[in-house]
């Protein structure tokens, strides 16, 4: 069963953030949780995917369950449209949190990857990220006196990781990103958690082609980072998360490496299998 966010955490989020937050790949996963957290929070929610029937569902049940208002928009962020859609979409609304979550993975070789779906990946991951945050930072800076971004990383962004080097790439770009910005953000009202989850029980999984073994529920890892938002730049939500960074922090940069590219040929043992 879900744990329910508690008033204290939705009063400050309301009365923080509220009244509207946005969470890009709503549509499952950490995104659909993160919804349906902030909901219950009392927030109105704008739910961003490209599978509208499954979002429209997700905004019926949200209504029904919270009485909160939602908007839906069905967009392909990794495109100049789908962008588009989103920015005008919102642009009437009195928005206070982005929730970046959508983004896609790969693994297997590099070698036998395809040019297309990374492409797509590199845009969805970064590009569109880059570009939401851009607009969304001088947006508050200019009609809101505090703000809230939250962009989902991963453990993957701390090193360099064999089987998975360029999904690992883009997660290290949005990390030291938000890493980067989130003092100068936070002098403007705006506070940025970038949020390092370890391996989710997710849809994210079976779209890579990755087989995660023990992972967390989304539902474990949403709590704490809506608690970690406006008091931390960084959260390492999970046990799993946790022990697995501070662990690998305090080894040099080529054993990360190493224990990366040991825990991944595991995640992607049934590739070889297929390809024999």
């Amino acid at each position: 069963m879900m744990k329910t966010i508690d008033s204290r955490l939705a009063s400050r989020l309301m009365g923080t953030y509220g009244p509207w937050a946005m969470v890009t790949g709503a549509s499952s996963g950490i995104g659909r949780a993160i919804s349906q957290q902030l909901a219950a929070a009392g927030l109105n929610l704008v739910l961003v995917a490209r599978r509208e029937e499954v979002l429209q569902m997700l905004a019926s049940d949200l209504k029904g369950a919270h009485g909160i208002e939602t908007l839906v928009l069905s967009a392909d962020l990794a495109t100049e449209a789908g962008l588009n859609t989103v920015f005008q979409g919102v642009q009437s609304l009195d928005l206070g949190l982005v929730v970046a979550n959508a983004g896609i993975g790969s693994s297997g070789p590099y070698f036998g990857g395809n040019e297309d779906n990374e492409m797509a990946m590199l845009r969805l991951n970064v590009e569109a990220v880059w570009r939401m945050m851009f607009h969304f930072s001088h947006r508050f800076r200019q009609s809101r006196s505090r703000s809230g971004m939250i962009l989902v990383s991963s453990i993957v962004a701390f090193q360099g990781v064999p089987m998975a080097a360029h999904y690992a790439a883009t997660k290290a770009y949005i990390h030291s990103l938000g890493e980067g910005v989130a003092s100068e953000w936070k002098a403007n009202g705006i506070d940025l958690l970038v949020a390092a989850p370890g391996p989710v029980n997710t849809e994210f999984a079976d779209r890579a082609n990755m087989r995660l073994g023990s992972a967390a529920s989304p539902e474990s890892i949403v709590i704490p980072i809506l608690r970690a938002l406006g008091k931390k730049s960084e959260v390492l939500p999970g046990f799993f998360s946790w022990f697995m960074i501070q662990g690998l922090r305090t080894s040099p940069r080529w054993l990360r490496v190493k224990i990366m590219a040991a825990i991944m040929g595991q995640m992607t043992a049934h590739q070889a299998q297929s390809a024999g």
